[in-house]
């Protein structure tokens, strides 16, 4: 029996989540499987994978072909670095021990750059936070700038009006007073 390893569709429209499951060639994408190895959630940044490593391992090395974007899942994975290893341990080229100790250094260098990329977002949008608060400032200052001299200015008219208002009083005043004197004479 030829078996593929491949993704299974899952989740919701919109938001696709994949099983990656062992399957016969002829079953369809969503049918039959023979094993489930693990989940990949493209929708994360990163993307998600939960993998069951050892039994990925032997499935590829027992022949299994896996698709396009599994195999690259698997490589990203270390599934293939470790078939590769082993491969060397079987020729004698190197021991387990040795084997084991340079995947454990690569997938920490992975992790780290993982981390690294983490990092870099989080920084990214704390700039972009500070970025957007130093531009309202920087609008609300504008904004109470613009208030200010409204109300300078309405201030200005209302002592103008108030000045007007008194020099009316004062100029009907003597005239009243004028009027009132000969008027007593």
């Amino acid at each position: 029996m030829a078996t593929k390893i491949r993704l299974q569709r899952g989740g919701r429209k919109g938001y696709a989540v994949y099983r990656i499951v062992v399957a016969d060639v002829r079953a369809p994408r969503d049918g039959k499987f023979t094993e489930k190895l693990g989940t990949f959630n493209p929708n994360t940044n990163p993307a998600t994978v939960d993998l069951n490593f050892d039994r990925a391992l032997y499935w590829v090395e027992t022949g299994a072909q896996p698709t396009d974007t599994v195999r690259n899942i698997l490589k990203s994975e270390g599934v293939y670095l470790m078939k590769h290893l082993r491969g060397g341990v079987k020729k004698g080229a190197f021991d387990e021990a040795t084997a084991q100790s340079k995947f454990d250094a690569w997938k920490q260098a992975k992790e780290k750059g993982f981390d690294a990329i983490r990092e870099g977002e989080v920084k990214a949008k704390k700039e972009a936070v500070a970025k957007e608060l130093e531009q309202e400032k920087k609008l609300n200052e504008a904004i109470a700038k613009k208030v200010a001299e409204k109300k300078a200015a309405a201030a200005a008219e209302a002592q103008a009006a108030a000045a007007e208002a008194a020099a009316e009083e004062t100029a009907e005043a003597p005239a009243e007073e004028a009027a009132e004197a000969p008027a007593e004479a």
